[in-house]
């Protein structure tokens, strides 16, 4: 009987000894879209975005052009040489429109890439820094996807994780 009290003081004195599970939380939208090196990806496809619409709307305008040029030469055309001008500007407009589906894809993807490494980026920079600061875990929230849905304030590392985050890419 008495070695069984000794054993349950034991285990009693081990089980309170356990550390405490040191937990917070980051708003993982808010981290992403106030990231200083999202917003820079940002700012860079926009003006690629920009440069892209002046290209299509030159090209477009030059396509216009000799459709109407074509439109006032109509009258003096035979029959059959109006068909063939005609297949002539709709395979041009065709392959102009393939033309710009194309490029506009492709900064859709190098953008869609770009953006996964700056998510992939913050993953392993929340890793590192529960690891440092000897977090047991750190769950992420945002409003499409809430893990947490209640958590005390001072647990809230999003504007810590942000700040640096910040810090290390002005670095």
């Amino acid at each position: 009987m008495r070695n069984i009290l000794y054993v349950m003081i034991a285990m009693l004195a081990l089980t309170s000894c356990q550390k405490p599970a040191k937990i917070g939380f980051i708003d993982n939208g808010k981290v992403i879209n106030e990231y200083q090196n999202k917003k820079d990806l940002e700012a860079k496809y926009q003006a690629k975005d920009a440069a892209f619409q002046k290209k299509a709307d030159s090209i477009g305008q030059a396509f216009q052009l000799e459709a109407q040029a074509f439109q006032t030469q109509v009258k003096t055309m035979s029959p059959k040489m109006q068909q063939e001008k005609y297949q002539a500007l709709g395979q041009k407009q065709q392959v102009l429109q393939k033309q710009m589906q194309s490029e506009q894809q492709q900064i859709q993807q190098e953008f869609q890439t770009e953006i996964d490494s700056i998510i992939v980026k913050v993953k392993d920079f929340v890793k590192a820094y529960g690891k440092t600061n000897g977090y047991t875990y750190i769950l992420g929230t945002s409003d499409a996807a809430s893990n947490v849905l209640y958590g005390k304030e001072e647990d809230d590392l999003t504007q810590t994780i942000l700040d640096e985050l910040n810090k290390a890419y002005k670095k």
